[in-house]
């Protein structure tokens, strides 16, 4: 029988993996059905809305400034100046222009697929992602830990090939699962701009950049499930698996944060990981740093800024691969299959 069919079935068949990509399907189910409901298409009776309640606005503005301008006209006449709450002159007291009050602060929440899609592809890596390296990580970790890899080693005893193969399957059903959702979570959110919101704009300059962003949370995807599967088959264990991006997160990530503001690094950011996550969904996050601004000619102050780019991420991300998933080998050619 061959064994990557064999390895296919078996991911398949695995209880917990099943309902962990269904519990992340129903995530991203209730997330989609959210941002369907909580928006609408804005027409003339909308903005006509919108336009009434900032005329009503801007009357009640003209109603509390009128009162406080009398309020400061029988203070005067009583001998009191009270500086701190009316000016010199009481004729100063008056309401903003009718312009400043806009009526698009009162437009009802719409989905403008070509400003808010990209911010949608990431949420939907996010919560892949995590299904990819819980699972990866079960789907060996449950090998080691109840024999079954010892048992497929006495007929298969090359062992790399096994592990690669097993990688492999995993691989294959991260790609179809997140190429099947990432279809499904576009027309969705299509449906969602064209019944809820606009579609307009969209040019294939705009789909490309769509189409890379998606690319982008497909091998983040990958990535995830490669370093679950490593870290759980290092192990030989789930919980270590899991365990040890735990503790990376809250002891390094946390610890590590708290420990660099007591020492007043600047940047902080840019030694923390999800920092690098988002560069390489969104190619760059700018980091600014008010405590040392930067004066102009004009006497602004500027802040400070680094850039995090996705090259940089990319370096992070292909060196924890490397790590992981060759420790993995290495320990599987080295250490006793017991």
């Amino acid at each position: 029988m061959n064994l990557y069919t064999t390895e296919l079935r078996r991911l398949a068949k695995r209880r917990f993996v099943r309902y962990l990509t269904l519990a992340g399907l129903l995530v991203l189910v209730a997330v989609a059905i959210g941002m369907f409901f909580t928006n609408q298409k804005i027409g003339p009776a909308q903005v006509a809305q919108a336009e009434r309640a900032a005329d009503q606005e801007y009357q009640q503005n003209v109603a509390m400034t009128e009162q406080h301008r009398k309020e400061c006209e029988r203070a005067k006449a009583a001998g009191d100046t009270l500086p701190d709450r009316f000016p010199e002159q009481c004729a100063d007291i008056q309401p903003p222009p009718r312009e400043v009050f806009r009526a698009d602060w009162h437009l009802p929440a719409t989905f403008e697929f070509r400003d808010e899609f990209a911010s949608t592809i990431t949420t939907l890596t996010a919560v892949l992602a995590l299904v990819a390296f819980v699972g990866g990580a079960s789907f060996v970790g449950a090998e080691w830990s109840t024999g079954g890899m010892m048992n497929l080693l006495l007929w298969r005893p090359q062992r790399i090939r096994v592990l690669l193969t097993k990688l492999g399957a995993l691989l294959s059903a991260l790609f179809g699962v997140t190429v099947l959702t990432g279809a499904l979570w576009t027309a969705a959110f299509w449906a969602t701009g064209s019944l809820r919101g606009s579609t307009a704009g969209m040019t294939s300059g705009a789909w490309q950049s769509f189409g890379l962003t998606g690319l982008r949370g497909l091998v983040l995807i990958l990535v995830a499930g490669v370093l679950g599967f490593g870290l759980a088959s290092l192990g030989r264990h789930t919980a270590l698996a899991l365990g040890g991006v735990l503790g990376v997160m809250v002891v390094g990530q946390f610890g590590l944060g708290i420990v660099l503001a007591m020492a007043q690094v600047r940047f902080i950011e840019s030694w923390l990981l999800p920092t690098y996550l988002l560069a390489w969904m969104d190619k760059k996050v700018t980091l600014e740093n008010w405590d040392a601004c930067q004066a102009s000619f004009s006497g602004e102050c500027h802040p400070l800024t680094k850039d995090i780019t996705w090259q940089n991420s990319s370096v992070l991300l292909a060196v924890g691969l490397v790590v992981v998933l060759g420790g993995a080998i290495w320990s599987m050619r080295r250490r006793d299959i017991t």
